[in-house]
């Protein structure tokens, strides 16, 4: 037995002494751990001030109720319940039942709320019992953050995120700036595999990522989304998107993108405006016109025989979508309205034998390269030139009249806005600046593209035709004399691959006959434009209607017509020509007063208050008035001589 003492001795002294570190690290290790208080991402902003995206505090509640003292615990229960019911809805005696339950099965970790914000957790702290803290009250708060977008849904892909969803949009092409620094805080493990911290207080506390100002409006984000959803819906149509530009800086004021679900809903599926690159349709008959009006080729007067609206070309078909075409007409008038054969038999005649020098021209208008965005998944442009595997004896004519070509929205958008803008090209920009901690680090300035991507004449002309577009063209169905616009409309066929269609029969690639692009860009005011908005709707139902003034041309309306109405636009003004002789006279006769060297009191009887008011003070008196409306009274009389400095008193009626 003495051995076996002496045994039990030696082993104590060894693990308390000689071993005892290393096991109490061990111990340590396995009973107490550092977590990670995940710090809160910058938040993104409207260049208003208005929040589009921030992370939003979420609490789930627990409560250990070993450490809570059996006095304390009956003496506090009813109050405590009673605050509990208050905030989370439940009647008070059901959570004394489950809370008396919860002691007498000694729990420590106790579910009381989950998912409760910031200022109810602030509240809750202060609860009967609670307010005693972690180890004699119980209270254990699981803090974690989720990112809210306060504005909903709208702008959504381009807002973007960055999660298990991958990197998307603004705060995925921005999210080393945007994220914050960790906090840590020491939690002990307690039965059943739970952790609750040690302390009320972080041994770091986390530090906020940095924020980002963007340039959208939250006005015309809001016009934007909702003209552009109005029109998906009634056309049922499969997507599409919605752009407005400020002229001259670049900045994207509002970027709408709807795709349509199984169920006929529409939500931010992907960002269309940015990602797909489509062949266009008419709308790229403005680089055709441009080129050929800027290489001294032609003139809008130009003649064009559209014949009877059909002609082929090395055995392919072009069609005019006017029955019978147009016969003998203008280069203008063939861009007004959008003959196929006009522009193609143009383009054909003076750069067949030179098709460099037009691709050339669309290098400067900024369509055979991508634009740069800084946020991922930006489509690329497809311009065949003469010494790609792709090129063909008809490419440069379809080019021309939008086929064999693939741009983005947002490269139609910049061609357009450089036209609005004086020929000065300028980026797509969705940053204004990042700030840290409130203080602006960067600003993101206009970036110019191509400073002059065409003459002064050119550029006059084009704007004429496409306000001309408007009036009297394809597009007069949304001309209004209430305000300026001019663009131009696009309507063009799908090409779809090989598919086998509902009956399984397969059905041959090529242009379909059923499914359209509908589109219209171009900017406003037409003098003098503010903005340039471009709409891009794929699919929409051919029963309803297809062809770009018809489904895409009244949204660009509705969004400038609300603009107009909702936000200042500095260049508008107004003439006022009314004129009323009786009016004149009196403005007549009162400056003739004034302009005279007085050396009488005048009679100001009968004048308005403020009339008499500036005409004696102009002669050098002191009024003093009393009442509102018209003179009854002057304290100095008609004739009297006039001496500067003196007080004249005035009663109104």
């Amino acid at each position: 037995m003495t051995l076996f003492l002496l045994a039990i001795i030696l082993r104590v002294v060894n693990l308390q002494y000689v071993q005892g570190d290393a096991y109490r690290e061990l111990a340590t290790e396995l009973t107490v751990r550092q977590d990670t208080i995940y710090a809160n991402k910058g938040n993104v902003y409207a260049a208003d001030g208005n929040l589009l995206a921030t992370s939003m505090s979420k609490f789930n509640i627990f409560m250990d109720l070993v450490t809570v003292d059996n006095t304390i615990f009956e003496e506090n229960i009813v109050s405590l319940s009673n605050e509990l019911s208050k905030m989370l809805g439940n009647s008070s005696s059901y959570y004394q039942k489950k809370l008396r339950t919860a002691k007498n099965r000694k729990r420590r970790y106790f579910l009381i709320a989950r998912n409760i914000g910031y200022t109810d957790y602030l509240k809750m702290r202060k609860f009967p019992i609670f307010n005693l803290g972690v180890y004699k009250g119980g209270f254990i708060a699981k803090h974690r953050t989720e990112r809210a977008h306060p504005i909903g849904k709208i702008a959504e892909r381009t807002i973007g995120y960055d999660d298990f969803r991958g990197e998307a949009g603004i705060e995925g092409a921005f999210a080393d700036y945007m994220q914050g620094e960790n906090g840590l805080r020491w939690e002990q493990k307690i039965a059943k595999n739970q952790w609750k911290p040690i302390t009320d207080f972080n041994e770091k506390e986390p530090i906020d990522g940095h924020d980002i100002i963007t340039t959208i409006d939250v006005n015309i984000q809001d016009i934007t989304h909702h003209a552009l959803l109005r029109k998906l819906e009634y056309f049922e149509a499969d997507h599409g998107c919605a752009v407005v530009m400020e002229t001259a800086t670049g900045e994207i004021k509002a970027i709408s993108n709807l795709g349509r679900t199984k169920k006929g809903k529409y939500y931010e599926k992907r960002n269309y405006a940015v990602w797909e690159s489509h062949e266009p349709g008419s709308t790229f008959k403005l680089a055709s016109l441009m080129a050929a009006l800027d290489d001294k080729f032609i003139d809008t007067s130009t003649v064009v025989d559209t014949e009877k609206g059909k002609i082929f070309i090395h055995g392919s078909k072009v069609e005019d979508s006017h029955r019978g075409g147009y016969g003998k007409i203008s280069a203008a008038r063939v861009f007004e309205v959008s003959s196929n054969v006009g522009v193609v038999k143009l383009i054909k005649k003076h750069y067949d034998h030179q098709p460099e020098k037009f691709i050339k021209k669309l290098e400067t208008y900024g369509f055979t390269k991508a634009i740069g965005f800084p946020i991922k998944g930006e489509g690329r442009p497809v311009v065949p030139i003469p010494s790609d595997k792709r090129w063909n004896k008809i490419s440069l004519e379809w080019m021309s009249w939008g086929y064999g070509v693939s741009v983005t929205p947002m490269q139609t958008l910049m061609f357009y806005n450089a036209v609005a803008n004086n020929g000065i090209m300028v980026k797509p920009r969705f940053i204004k600046e990042l700030r840290r901690q409130d203080k602006t680090e960067k600003v993101f300035e206009t970036v110019v593209v191509n400073p002059k991507i065409a003459s002064d004449e050119t550029l006059s002309k084009i704007r004429k035709v496409l306000e001309n577009v408007v009036v009297r063209g394809t597009a007069n169905n949304i001309y209004s004399s209430n305000f300026s616009m001019a663009g131009k409309t696009g309507t063009a066929k799908k090409y779809l691959p090989k598919y086998k269609d509902e009956n399984g029969n397969t059905v041959a690639a090529g242009y379909s006959n059923k499914h359209y692009v509908a589109s219209f860009v171009g900017f406003f005011p037409a003098e003098n434009p503010k903005y340039s908005c471009i709409v891009v709707i794929h699919d929409p139902k051919k029963e309803k209607g297809y062809y770009g003034a018809t489904v895409a041309g009244p949204v660009f309306k509705e969004i400038a017509q609300k603009i107009y109405t909702t936000t200042p636009v500095d260049n508008q003004s107004v003439e006022d020509k009314a004129s009323f002789e009786e009016i004149e006279m009196q403005y007549a006769t009162y400056d003739d007063v004034l302009s005279k060297s007085h050396t009488q009191i005048p009679n100001v009887k009968g004048m308005s208050g403020m009339d008499a008011l500036s005409l004696l003070e102009n002669i050098g008196l002191k009024v003093e008035i009393s009442g509102v409306g018209k003179v009854k009274y002057q304290s100095l009389k008609k004739g009297e001589k006039l001496v500067k400095g003196n007080t004249i008193t005035l009663k109104l009626s």
